[in-house]
């Protein structure tokens, strides 16, 4: 809840700037996430273990601007939580928790009927890992990114079809997330555009952090949205 007040007020402020100065383009978006996950230890004897399906709500928030050699910021949010089916006494054998952001500087490298954007940044991935009911391996880091999207509108009929790809890596640490989605843009306006989105999304994400704490994970299904550009 307190994810989702903080992404309307940002929201709200963006577009009352973009009110006051029309130089300032503000976009937003919020998603439910629909997936299913996968845990595996490589230092374990076992196997591979599988999450009880789940979903999440996503959220992304960028602001564009005219000034030149100036990169646009966008920031991206995600809640990953699962679980396994077994259980004792109340306490699953697995639990997946984390906090998964990226934070984006990027270029608008075309902005028509057909629209591009690189970038570059960083992802931010913090939370918690528990397996065979004890053992908890703390996940905190920061991993350099870059970051690419494409799409493509079809003229009149307020529908759009894009992609959007990061990859991160650091040492051991890799992280590689992917989307594609249709939208249809239901009110088109020279003030406000908003849209409905289905979609599908795939994030790998790939930790060390030990020689004995290495955990992939991946997380994989559709998802559902709008979208808010001022």
């Amino acid at each position: 809840m307190q994810t989702l007040n903080f992404f309307c007020f940002v929201l709200g402020l963006s577009a009352f700037n973009a009110a006051q100065a029309d130089i300032i383009a503000a976009k937003g978006g919020i998603d439910y996430w629909h997936y299913n996950a996968d845990l595996n230890h490589p230092a374990s004897v076992g196997p591979q273990t599988e999450l009880e399906d789940d979903h999440g709500m996503s959220f992304f928030i960028a602001v564009e601007h005219p000034v030149p050699f100036l990169p646009n910021l966008k920031i991206k949010h995600s809640n990953l939580q699962a679980e396994s089916d077994q259980s004792f006494a109340g306490v699953k054998n697995h639990q997946v928790d984390l906090d998964y952001s990226d934070f984006i500087l990027y270029y608008e490298i075309l902005d028509n009927i057909v629209s591009a954007d690189v970038g570059f940044g960083a992802k931010r991935v913090e939370g918690d890992i528990r397996q065979n009911y004890t053992q908890t391996q703390e996940v905190s880091g920061t991993v350099p990114m870059i970051y690419a999207q494409a799409g493509v509108k079809l003229p009149f009929t307020g529908l759009s079809v894009s992609a959007e790809a990061s990859f991160a890596a650091l040492d051991d640490d890799k992280i590689t997330d992917a989307q594609a989605e249709l939208k249809y843009n239901f009110v088109d306006t020279i003030l406000v555009d908003v849209g409905a989105k289905v979609g599908y999304r795939i994030l790998d994400i790939q930790l060390e952090e030990g020689s004995n704490q290495e955990a992939k994970l991946k997380f994989k299904g559709p998802y559902l949205g709008i979208d808010v550009h001022f």
